[in-house]
């Protein structure tokens, strides 16, 4: 699409979604991070291609094909590369594996710079890192790789990966601008998980396999939607809309609308929790919804009195169905430009009832910037929906989450009704990660709509155990490594047992780990639910350049496997490849094993004279012998 008409067609969105006042209503039905599914047949939730066909309800069991689950197989593993392509992942894992090289990385490459020029530095870059972490710079430059994986069974979640490397001040200031209210907070029973803090402000420390987007004004959230609106374009384009884009929410707007809505659904769900009296860290096996009698029985109980039932639904703090069930928070017409986003800002005072607020109020400006940020999600999940291109919103620190997920179970409810659309991330290292993603499906079942997640272990825990410590409230991280794979597994099965509770392909479910234990574990769940490969209502993922030994066995063997794949400009990604080396390093367990796996099918080649072996051309002659 042209420029011009780009901007012409972002407007005509923009304009809509001032129509759509249900676009996020009853966004936080009863409890901070809960959610969504569909009707329909089409494609649905499922990981097929989006002229692929859903089989639904056939009872039939399915057949998985024979893999080998020890993840050893060399030459399976890299039947899909070329000996130059070995020789370089081989190169690039050693060097990571050099403590002095990573540590003082910047500074080498600084050096490289200067003393190269940039046309040779570009091209050192080409043939080592960028070569073997980034698929090119731009959406032409990436199409060769993501179709030669594609023909190995492998698809593309893209992920335009430039970004700018601020100094710490620089960021520091960026989030205090960024987070902080202009009217000092009142704060809730939350407390202080939900303010910035300058100690924390640069929210890069200690985390190496995740991006971070710092506010700097509105103009610049503008051009971030623009990029991810041209990474929707190159999935379209480069993947024949078999791929999926990134996002970031964080990248869409100033970050104080995501702490306070963080702060309002966890205050909410805390008073609604003690209300139902759930015994802490018991598991949510249903929604939480009860009788409205219940509730103000269980108030009065508590010595609590909200005034008149109109007051309260005004306020957003419970709706009254038609059945009589009570839905808390119902966040309706939130780009209503009639409608005054501070006055969803209000949460109950477990002493006296009361609905106060969390901040003064919020100025003009504010308010302007939080719908902003509205309209540019809506946007691209309108944008994502025309073009047939499905988004997977990526999760983030705690106190951003919980909007985060909220938001976007809202633009499952909206965009996910015909087929999936928008896909949410679930951290299994949360405590609360079951209890989430149970109440998201029984949101999606009761309400009809596709529902689509990523489950990985997540980016922040380092962060967040400081973050918690240091500030004073209960750290959100699983006690141990074991606890999280415990966590990510009862995850996983549970998503495959209400797969088969409702029309086969109304879930679908990426499996986002390089942990081979997990992977296997995800197998032989598929088998326990008869669930097979061709179903592709789960799918696996890995980064592109690492992982290969697991990804390509999976994916020629007919299961639905995704890399993530990184473009870009090769200066403006160094600060990703900086991540991706410092990364390998700290997984010098798994790198060995693929470094060996490496060697082995480099010894093979070369024994069996196969040095200038053609993956697509054995490729052509398996087909033709099949």
């Amino acid at each position: 699409m042209a420029a011009l008409g780009r901007q012409q067609h972002l407007f005509r969105l923009f304009k809509a979604s001032f129509a759509h006042r249900n676009i996020l209503r009853q966004c936080l039905h009863t409890t901070a991070c809960m959610s969504t599914q569909p009707s329909s047949h089409g494609s649905g939730a499922s990981f097929k291609d989006l002229d692929d066909k859903i089989v639904i309800n056939e009872p039939t069991p399915r057949i998985h094909p024979e893999l080998d689950l020890s993840f050893n197989n060399a030459q399976e593993a890299y039947k899909s590369k070329r000996t130059s392509q070995l020789l370089r992942a081989l190169l690039v894992f050693n060097l990571c594996s050099i403590n002095v090289l990573v540590e003082n990385q910047k500074q080498l490459l600084k050096w490289s710079r200067k003393a190269l020029g940039q046309r040779l530095f570009k091209l050192l870059m080409q043939q080592t890192f960028f070569g073997h972490f980034v698929a090119g710079e731009d959406q032409e430059d990436i199409k060769p790789l993501i179709t030669a994986n594609r023909q190995f069974g492998v698809k593309s979640i893209l992920d335009y990966s430039a970004e700018e490397d601020i100094t710490e001040q620089k960021a520091v200031e960026a989030e205090l601008m960024g987070c902080a209210p202009e009217h000092p907070p009142v704060g809730s029973e939350a407390g202080a998980q939900f303010q910035v803090h300058e100690q924390f402000g640069d929210r890069r420390q200690k985390v190496v396999s995740a991006r971070t987007y710092f506010y700097e004004n509105e103009l610049q959230c503008d051009r971030n939607m623009d990029i991810f609106l041209n990474c929707i374009d190159a999935v379209s384009y480069a993947t024949e809309k078999s791929g999926l884009a990134a996002i970031k929410l964080t990248a869409l707007g100033r970050p104080q609308l995501l702490l306070q809505m963080s702060e309002v659904l966890t205050t909410v769900k805390n008073f609604i929790t003690l209300c139902q009296q759930v015994p802490e860290g018991t598991h949510v096996t249903g929604e939480r919804r009860f009788e409205v009698e219940d509730f103000d029985r269980r108030l009065s109980e508590m010595g609590v009195m909200l005034k008149d039932k109109g007051s309260r639904k005004r306020i957003s703090i419970m709706e009254i169905t038609q059945n009589g069930q009570v839905d808390l928070l119902d966040w309706q017409n939130l780009l209503d430009i009639n409608h005054s986003l501070s006055k969803l800002f209000l949460v109950p005072d477990l002493k006296t009832g009361k609905l106060r607020p969390i901040v003064e109020g919020l100025t003009e400006r504010e308010e302007d910037e939080m719908k902003n940020m509205l309209r540019r999600i809506n946007a691209l999940a309108k944008y994502a929906e025309e073009k047939e291109v499905r988004i997977m919103i990526d999760a983030e620190q705690t106190y951003f989450q919980c909007a985060i997920s909220r938001l976007t179970m809202e633009m499952m409810r909206k965009f996910n009704k015909k087929r999936s659309v928008v896909f949410n991330t679930y951290q299994c290292y949360l405590k609360q990660a079951y209890n989430n993603i149970v109440v998201d499906l029984n949101f999606a079942a009761r309400e009809d709509f596709y529902f689509g997640a990523k489950l990985v272990r997540g980016a922040y825990m380092e962060q967040e155990r400081e973050r918690a410590e240091s500030v004073g409230y209960e750290d959100p991280i699983n006690a141990t490594y074991e606890a999280t794979t415990e966590m990510y597994h009862s995850l996983m099965e549970e998503v495959m047992r209400q797969i088969n509770r409702r029309e086969r392909g109304k879930i679908a479910v990426m499996v986002a780990s390089h942990n081979e234990d997990t992977v296997r574990e995800a197998v032989q769940l598929m088998k326990k639910y008869n669930i097979g490969p061709e179903d592709r209502l789960i799918c696996f993922g890995q980064l592109l350049g690492m992982c290969d030994h697991v990804s390509f066995p999976l994916g020629q063997a007919g299961y639905s496997v995704y890399k993530y794949v990184p473009f870009g400009p090769v200066e403006e990604v160094l600060p990703y490849l900086s991540r991706r080396a410092m990364e390998n390093r700290s997984m010098l367990k798994k790198t060995k094993k693929e470094r060996r796996l490496l060697g082995e099918e480099l010894g093979r080649r070369l024994k069996t004279g196969q040095l200038f072996y053609d993956p697509m051309a054995q490729l052509a002659t398996t087909t033709t012998v099949g």
